[in-house]
Parts: C-alpha cells; sequence; structure tokens
C-alpha cells in the first residue's frame, strides 16, 4: 500500500484546522455516542410502558424478548449505514459527517413521541442508519487531519467520544429520565443537530480527499464497495467484518443489559424502585468511565505490542468480564460481585478503538471511508441476527445470565481471526 515508517518521537502540535477538524469529529461522535447509548438505560422502563400498549404481557421474558428485538432492529438500521461510505469517497467527509448527525437526531426525538413498540422499532432503526453512519465519517475524517505521528492516539482519543455519550445518556437519565420519565431521554437527543452550524463553519475537508475527489466523484455508488473485497484488500475486509461481528455481539449483548441484570440482582439485596434505578444507572457509568479508560489506553499498547496483540488482550478481558459478571457473578454471589466485574468488561469495551486506529492505515483515500462503513456497518447485519437469537434465548430461559454469558464464546474465535488482517504497527496512512 506505500506505507512508510513513522518517525519515533515527534509529536508536532495540531493547527487550528486540524483542532476544529478534531473537535467537530469527536464531538458528532460523542452525540452520536448518547443517542446510540440511551436505549440501555430506558430499556426496562420504556418496554414496560409500551408492551400493554402493543397488546404484549409485561413479564421478564417478553421485556427481553422486545428489548433484544429493539437491539437488533436498532443494529440492522446500523447496517443500512454502509450508504455513508460512498457518499463520504464521492462528496466529501464534511457533507457526510453533517447530514448523519442531522438523520440521527430528528429520529431519535421522534422515538420519544412512540405509542408502541412498532413505531419505536421504526424511529430507532432510522435514527441507526444515521448513527452508524459517525464512526466512519469521524474515523476517517481524523486520521486523514491530524499529523501522522499523532493519528493514533487522536485515534483513541476520538473513540472515548462516543462513551463520553453513553456516560452522559447514564448520568442524564440519573438526573433526567429517572424523574421526568424516559421519553425525555429521547426528546433531549435532538439537541445534537444544533452541533451541525458548529461543523458548518469550522470544518475544512481532509486534503488527502481533496486530492483524489476529481477522481472519486465520476466512480459508481458500488464500485467503492466492490474495489475493497477484491484483491489486495478482500481478505483484510473480510476479516475485519468478522471481528467487528464478534465485539457488537458481546458489546450490546453486555452493556445493553447490564441495567436490566442490575435491576434483577437489586430485588433479592432489598433495593427497589428509585434506589435500583439509581444504582443502574451507576452501573453503566462505571462501565463507561472504564471503557474511556480503555480508549486511552488503546493506543498506547497498540503503538508498543502491535494492533494484533492490542486487540487480543482487549478480547481476554470481554471473556473475563462477560463470564464473570453474568454467569459467576449473576447466579451465585450477587451484586458486590457483579460490580466488581463490570470495569473488566469496561477495558474490554475499548476494543472498538482500535479499529479506529487499525482501519483507516489499511485503505487508500479513495476508498477509506467506504471499507471502514463496510466493516463497521455490514457487521451489524450479522450481529444482529445474533442478539435476536439471545432475546429468544432469554425468552425461552426466563433468565439473561446465562444467554448473555455465551457471548463470551465468539471472543476466543476471533483471536485467531486477528490472522486475517495485516499488522500495521508504525506504517503511515497510505496516499
Amino acid at each position: 500500500m506505500g506505507a512508510k515508517p513513522v518517525a519515533a518521537g515527534v509529536r508536532p502540535k495540531l493547527t487550528p484546522q486540524q483542532r476544529n477538524a478534531f473537535i467537530s469529529a469527536f464531538g458528532g461522535w460523542t452525540l452520536d455516542g448518547y443517542n446510540a447509548g440511551l436505549f440501555g438505560v430506558v430499556l426496562a422502563p420504556a418496554m414496560s410502558a409500551l408492551l400493554p400498549q402493543s397488546g404484549i404481557e409485561v413479564n421478564p421474558g417478553t421485556v427481553g424478548l422486545f428489548g433484544e428485538l429493539m437491539v437488533a432492529v436498532f443494529l440492522a438500521g446500523w447496517g443500512c449505514s454502509f450508504i455513508w461510505g460512498p457518499i463520504a469517497d464521492r462528496t466529501g467527509r464534511v457533507r457526510a459527517l453533517m447530514l448523519s448527525i442531522i438523520v440521527f437526531s430528528v429520529f431519535t426525538f421522534l422515538a420519544g413521541l412512540s405509542q408502541n413498540v412498532w413505531e419505536l422499532a421504526v424511529f430507532r432503526f432510522l435514527a441507526a442508519v444515521g448513527i452508524g453512519g459517525e464512526w466512519s465519517m469521524a474515523g476517517t475524517f481524523v486520521a486523514e487531519s491530524v499529523p501522522e505521528e499523532r493519528r493514533p492516539f487522536f485515534g483513541g482519543f476520538l473513540h472515548a467520544g462516543t462513551y463520553v455519550g453513553f456516560l452522559i445518556a447514564a448520568v442524564v437519565n440519573y438526573f433526567v429520565g429517572v424523574t421526568l420519565g424516559w421519553r425525555w431521554m429521547f426528546f433531549i437527543g435532538i439537541l445534537p443537530a444544533l452541533f451541525v452550524f458548529y461543523v458548518r463553519a469550522k470544518s475544512v475537508e481532509s486534503k488527502r480527499w481533496e486530492k483524489v475527489s476529481g477522481n472519486t466523484a465520476r466512480v459508481s455508488f458500488w464500485s467503492f464497495f466492490a474495489k475493497v473485497l477484491q484483491p489486495p484488500y478482500r481478505t483484510r475486509t473480510w476479516g475485519n467484518l468478522l471481528l467487528l461481528v464478534i465485539c457488537l455481539m458481546g458489546f450490546w449483548a453486555g452493556s445493553q443489559y447490564l441495567p436490566t441484570a442490575i435491576l434483577t440482582l437489586a430485588k433479592p439485596a432489598g433495593i427497589a424502585g428509585t434506589g435500583a434505578a439509581h444504582l443502574a444507572a451507576l452501573g453503566a457509568v462505571v462501565l463507561d468511565v472504564f471503557t474511556i479508560l480503555g480508549c486511552f489506553l488503546a493506543p498506547y499498547l497498540a503503538n508498543r505490542l502491535g494492533r494484533r496483540r492490542t486487540l487480543v488482550i482487549f478480547f481476554v478481558l470481554m471473556m473475563i468480564g462477560i463470564l464473570g459478571g453474568f454467569l459467576w457473578a449473576f447466579y451465585d454471589h450477587g451484586l458486590g460481585a457483579f460490580f466488581a466485574f463490570i470495569p473488566i468488561l469496561g477495558l474490554g469495551g475499548a476494543d472498538f478503538a482500535l479499529f479506529t486506529i487499525w482501519l483507516p492505515e489499511q485503505y487508500p483515500t479513495e476508498v477509506r471511508a467506504s471499507a471502514f462503513a463496510f466493516a463497521t456497518t455490514f457487521s451489524r447485519f450479522v450481529a444482529a441476527i445474533g442478539t435476536f437469537v439471545i432475546g429468544w434465548a432469554i425468552n425461552a430461559t426466563h433468565t439473561i445470565g446465562i444467554p448473555l454469558a455465551w457471548t463470551a464464546a465468539p471472543f476466543l474465535i476471533g483471536i485467531f481471526l486477528t490472522l486475517m488482517v495485516p499488522e500495521t504497527k508504525g506504517h503511515r496512512l497510505p496516499d
């Protein structure tokens, strides 16, 4: 790919233009994180309110089944956000970034007006189309805009934004959602649309993209994907997709059901009502704080150990966190033990941050956004099927622990799948 080693020990400062590019991407990705993460903290109250209005009885089984159905629908919508890749490669990173923010903001707001689970599913699907585009847009834009020598650091820093958004969702739920109700969590989701004005005023297109824009503007929509699915990119493209499927199944199954697991464990501990809701929100906060720490740790480990070994470390952490929390602690050791595994699960969840660093390094500028979008969106279709199966298992077994514990198994397979993707430690971003 023409990649060259990066000079060591050089830390150039960001120019005002580069700083604005990062702020635009980080801000959009953070607000995206709020909109993506809020369902996990409102799952139980939202399902309890909307299932009866849909003619469905409320019990742990139906809450689990339809909660996981909502996650699967959301993932399917995210899968459809592959459209943003070719849009960004053809029309520019900044324009695609702004459009994706508007889409997810409007439909998140409308989700708050839902009168039954089917309306909620439609609005969440459409919001996900916008939300899913943000990762590939922001990751590509930052990789092409910041100094090469600091690119891995800013990749990890950028990805922390989505978990800052999750953290904001947990904090807002603690003070607003618990008091005013779950609908207000969705209503607040309209605010990111205002951020578009900042992006439009401050952001300048990537110079790397501008150099190839004359060529990419003439390429057909599907040709971008055709190129990344042909040699020499075919194996790595499918490898990245499979690795992200594994990450997604563990992340969505674990983090989206973390508050529900805490509420379940709070009952035998004698904690109910607002106290239990606040405890669930606290668990989400702890998870997000440690994932943010993991995002800052990812560039350090990736530069020292390489991309592959770092991903293996995160996968091992995910297996420990999932099995320890949802199997060992959930059934035999109670709420306190469950909380002890949340930091481990949080650190492991930073495995996504590695892809924000790694994916741009594997492809040239003319298809970078499309390759990024392909791996991070089409993987959602497969993960959607997996999460729906988990929801079915929760409904069939009337427990969430064992079905969620099984999501640790794919991470073991993922350790071997890392061999499909090239090691890019020390390589410059390809032109």
